[in-house]
């Protein structure tokens, strides 16, 4: 897969026709970290993966629209303002988008108010009374599963863990492999790295490997490099803002808690061919 810029804020339709699918990953449209992916198949469905945060939501549903105002199939990977919030605007508004379904693999109330943040509960709750308020109840992923849309694969890796109470929502995150014509993508959300290593012994580990990985938690304090290690990419996806890239709390380069030039040199290590970088604009990868 190559990849090109697409115009912003509307995403650039590539040449379906001769790819089993195309990706984007959007930029963030505020300051904050989100992650954002487009899929378009060949024959023309949409895909949606999170969406990021309320302030994205007007350039994800512009890119939805010029792809014809209709997704196919949207996914959730947990429940996170900045993977859930674009979406909630959007469904709030009155326009002519059409969603033919909705899937999640969501932590139960209970669950939630034992163990998640009161920032967290928050937002799990309005997530859940906005998409209620809409109709759109999203459909619970089961383990090991495959959707098939437009012909490609999305097969489902990970779901919920309800038993894993550290990091707790980070670590509900779903894993998604989307592949077709032996070309394939691995999606992590904000994968934990307690969950990463009960992927890596679960029953669908000889799946998870892809060419191209979503850099779970945005590229640190996620998944491990084993699990890396094992999903043995040729191409990496940062849905990372600049801050977080270069590790910059406001002095500079390195001067920040987070993780992320650690797991640079991790995917380093593994001769990794590009980085596709969210702080680098948007990408069309085709």
């Amino acid at each position: 897969m190559a990849a090109s810029a697409s115009p912003h804020p509307v995403v650039r339709e590539g040449p379906t026709g001769l790819r089993p699918f195309v990706l984007w990953q959007l930029t963030n449209q505020t300051p904050t970290q989100m992650m954002s992916y487009v899929v378009r198949t060949a024959s023309g469905q949409v895909v949606v993966i999170d969406g990021g945060t309320e302030g994205d939501a007007d350039h994800l549903a512009a890119s939805i629209a010029s792809l014809g105002n209709r997704v196919s199939a949207w996914f959730l990977t947990h429940p996170h303002s900045d993977h859930t919030d674009a979406l909630t605007e959007i469904l709030l508004r009155t326009g002519g988008l059409r969603i033919d379904a909705l899937y999640a693999s969501m932590p139960e109330p209970k669950w939630i108010s034992r163990h998640a943040t009161e920032d967290e509960r928050v937002v799990y709750d309005r997530t859940v009374a906005v998409l209620a308020g809409c109709g759109r109840v999203p459909t619970e992923l089961e383990l090991g599963q495959t959707i098939e849309i437009g012909g490609v694969a999305i097969e489902v890796l990970g779901v919920k863990n309800p038993e894993l109470t550290e990091d707790p929502i980070n670590n509900q995150s779903v894993i998604l492999k989307v592949s077709g014509a032996g070309r394939s993508v691995l999606f992590t959300g904000d994968l934990g790295p307690e969950a990463s290593r009960k992927a890596l012994a679960g029953p669908h580990a000889d799946r998870l490997r892809a060419d191209y990985v979503q850099m779970a938690h945005h590229g640190q304090n996620g998944a491990e490099e084993a699990f890396y290690q094992h999903v043995r990419p040729a191409y990496c996806l940062w849905p990372t803002p600049g801050w977080l890239w270069d590790n910059d709390d406001g002095g500079g380069r390195g001067s920040g808690p987070w993780r992320t030039r650690e797991v640079r040199d991790w995917m380093e290590r593994l001769a990794i061919r590009r980085h596709y970088v969210m702080c680098e604009g948007p990408e069309l990868i085709e």
